[in-house]
């Protein structure tokens, strides 16, 4: 008989200082290895990963269909905040890409997110890989509304790894 005590295990399979389920609005991101107060967001959205497959039916053989593994895809990573001023580095990097005459190289970075206990601390972590900005959004105005006034970021970008 398998005995926890004995073995000196922990009955959770969870470090101590992991509360499950975590919270969704604990969060920091990362952009360019800079950690500042440029990269604060309210919204974060994106990190997804989707085996596309391709669909062969197996002649004679009508009762299935074998579905082979073509790529890897992702959406676009989405950041939302209160709209930033022109100082901000991350709104510079955007505008050089986004109002580029495409005759200088594009500057792809990585981004972090990470999500957080209530300590502050990385509970988890996911890394991007040839981050470049391809949409750049004001959110709407609304005169009948108190709200902040959001942009909204879209990046594209190559590989996602979750690395805790």
């Amino acid at each position: 008989m398998f005995n926890l005590k004995k073995s000196g295990k922990n009955k959770k399979n969870t470090p101590k200082d992991q509360s499950y389920p975590p919270v969704a609005f604990y969060f920091k991101v990362i952009i360019g290895g800079e950690q500042n107060s440029d990269n604060s967001f309210q919204e974060v959205s994106g990190l997804n990963m989707e085996l596309e497959t391709e669909d062969l039916a197996e002649g004679g053989e009508n009762r299935f269909v074998h579905h082979l593994p073509k790529t890897t895809k992702h959406p676009n990573l989405v950041v939302k905040r209160g709209i930033a001023p022109k100082s901000s580095k991350l709104i510079k990097w955007c505008k050089e890409t986004l109002e580029s005459d495409f005759s200088s190289r594009f500057k792809l970075k990585p981004v972090d997110v990470h999500l957080l206990n209530e300590q502050g601390k990385v509970l988890y972590s996911w890394s991007i890989t040839n981050a470049l900005p391809v949409s750049w959004e004001i959110e709407a105005f609304n005169a009948t509304k108190n709200d902040v006034a959001i942009e909204k970021i879209e990046f594209k970008y190559s590989t996602l790894k979750r690395a805790t």
